[in-house]
């Protein structure tokens, strides 16, 4: 196992939160955030993703739209956005990320229900196994990885990303959240195909704002913490013992990026544990020395 403490450099030190606390608290502090926007959201039907359909519901989002494999999944998830908020509209899709005729209906279909996309995020995801170096590793799992975690992510930003171009232009929308992890700064043995796909969405991310961050598509990749998903439970058991937040942790922090507060941030990866308040107070560094970003080292 990889000691996550042993390359402090590459990530902010600061207060690690594993819950939701006041700064992201979706029913006070960021209650009414979300009023009249129209929220997209793939792997909706269970985890981080209906935490967050229920977090932006408890923000007052207008709309809410979600998508996953899973019908019942996406029954349940609309059942506590209406439970959380009456005045929350929803609507839901079966929806394999990884077609993307499946994903660009699933889009027009909320356009046309709900007259456009303010916030979209990315959320579904998958992992091979961890036991298998790259020689030994299955062909069609390493690829089947790549294909859900990139290409699934491509396809909600290619879709989408039209529409909230046109939300930036209309009423300072255009939200776009990308799924990654803090593995994707990592090399632990076994786990290629994951790391590799989730180093490759934080560089998506910073392309998204040089290409399209002047039309005001405010992009942001983050870590959702370490929460006991179906999925990160497929991790070797070594690394169970880090799976100690809360999904709503990541689902407040993400209505608080769509807020407005961290704008100035687009293009950089973010984690769901750093304490915001502390986040806000190094505004001007981060900036400055173009930091939460994929560069190479090197020295002269």
């Amino acid at each position: 196992m990889s000691n996550y403490s042993s390359i402090p450099s590459q990530f902010l030190e600061l207060t690690s939160h594993h819950s939701q606390y006041a700064g992201i608290d979706t029913k006070t502090t960021l209650k009414g955030s979300a009023a009249g926007k129209v929220v997209f959201i793939s792997g909706a039907s269970q985890g981080i993703g209906q935490a967050t359909a229920v977090a932006f519901a408890q923000a007052g989002a207008k709309a809410i739209y979600i998508t996953a494999r899973s019908v019942k999944g996406l029954e349940e998830t609309k059942a506590k956005i209406a439970k959380e908020n009456p005045d929350t509209q929803c609507a839901y899709q079966v929806c394999d990320v990884t077609d993307a005729e499946q994903v660009q209906a699933a889009v027009n279909d909320c356009v046309s229900k709900f007259g456009g996309i303010d916030i979209a995020d990315a959320n579904a995801g998958n992992t091979s196994s961890w036991s298998k170096r790259i020689g030994e590793s299955d062909v069609n799992a390493w690829w089947q990885t790549w294909e859900v975690n990139m290409k699934g992510a491509y396809y909600v930003v290619r879709f989408t990303i039209p529409h909230l171009i046109q939300s930036a232009k209309k009423n300072n929308g255009g939200y776009l959240i990308l799924l990654s992890s803090i593995g994707a700064q990592y090399l632990v043995p076994g786990a290629s195909a994951y790391q590799t796909s989730k180093h490759a969405i934080n560089r998506l991310c910073e392309f998204i704002n040089v290409d399209h961050g002047a039309e005001g598509v405010k992009c942001f990749s983050i870590h959702p913490g370490g929460v006991p998903t179906s999925l990160a439970k497929t991790m070797p058991d070594d690394f169970h013992s880090t799976l100690v937040d809360e999904p709503e942790l990541a689902a407040g922090f993400i209505v608080w990026l769509c807020s407005g507060k961290a704008d100035w941030a687009k293009g950089r990866y973010l984690s769901s544990n750093w304490d915001v308040n502390e986040l806000l107070q190094m505004k001007d560094q981060i900036i400055a020395e173009d930091l939460l970003v994929n560069r190479l080292r090197a020295k002269s």
